[in-house]
């Protein structure tokens, strides 16, 4: 027999439903700086391209919503974000503690070690000690900022902050730097690829716990739903291939998944 309280909660249910569908947005707004190829940069035309750029895309399409790119400052991502400018940072940031105290993390994107780049047969650069004294660029607002600040500084390195990671290879060519410390994959996949670069090398990958590997998409801490909803989309593109196909685009057989 039927009771009162079970044909309530069944009337209930076509409530419900709707009132899940009004939740599941209809777009993701993603912060960009489109300044860090190969995983973020302008076209020729204007467009958007690089590794995240297209795994954006292919997570919105999974998720079935419209995804749409908004460009700022990566050293104002973060306050942008909490002002809802857009929903997510989706620009190879990275995990860090610092980071987790104002805002949430998707699931891992990729990882990416810290290293730092110089000309070919240097005798500094292998250790933090080593560039006392050296010029060394780093992007403006990443965490490899902070790290140089806290611990190369007081070691006696001169930092420079560039708003874009190109301006701290430029200078390093043309000899206004005698280091940058940034992204070890970027370097290898943009710079060190490229016959500008062809006399300068990257380190080793710097262990320290300021420097994490982790990449993730940055997001507001109350947003648990959105949180969920593109932790599923993650997931899916791993599932069907989506993700091992962009990556052999950008990367080629270089697994930048796994640790």
């Amino acid at each position: 027999m039927v009771t009162f309280r079970q044909l309530f909660a069944l009337a209930l249910l076509p409530l419900l439903a709707d009132l899940v569908y009004a939740d599941t947005p209809k777009e993701i707004r993603f912060g960009v700086f489109p300044a860090y190829p190969p995983f973020e940069s302008v076209a020729a035309d204007g467009s958007l391209k690089g590794f995240d750029i297209d795994l954006g895309n292919a997570i919105c399409a999974k998720l079935e919503v419209k995804c749409i790119w908004v460009q700022n400052e990566f050293d104002g991502m973060i306050p942008a974000l909490l002002a809802r400018k857009f929903d997510a940072v989706m620009s190879s940031m990275a995990v860090t503690p610092a980071r987790l105290k104002n805002i949430a993390f998707s699931d891992r994107l990729y990882v990416s070690p810290t290293a730092v780049v110089v000309k070919k047969g240097a005798d500094f650069g292998a250790t933090p000690q080593s560039l006392k004294g050296k010029q060394v660029g780093v992007l403006q607002g990443s965490l490899q900022e902070a790290y140089a600040r806290t611990t190369l500084v007081p070691l006696g390195a001169e930092v420079r902050a560039y708003q874009a990671q190109d301006q701290n290879y430029a200078d390093l060519v043309n000899g206004r730097l005698d280091a940058t410390l940034t992204d070890k994959l970027e370097a290898q996949l943009n710079f060190l690829a490229s016959p500008q670069g062809a006399s300068f090398e990257a380190g080793p990958a710097i262990q320290d716990p300021s420097l994490p590997l982790d990449i993730a998409m940055g997001m507001r801490k109350n947003d648990e739903s959105l949180h969920e909803l593109i932790n599923k989309g993650i997931a899916a593109v791993h599932a069907d291939g989506t993700f091992d196909r962009i990556q052999r685009k950008y990367v080629g057989d270089l697994d930048i998944y796994h640790p």
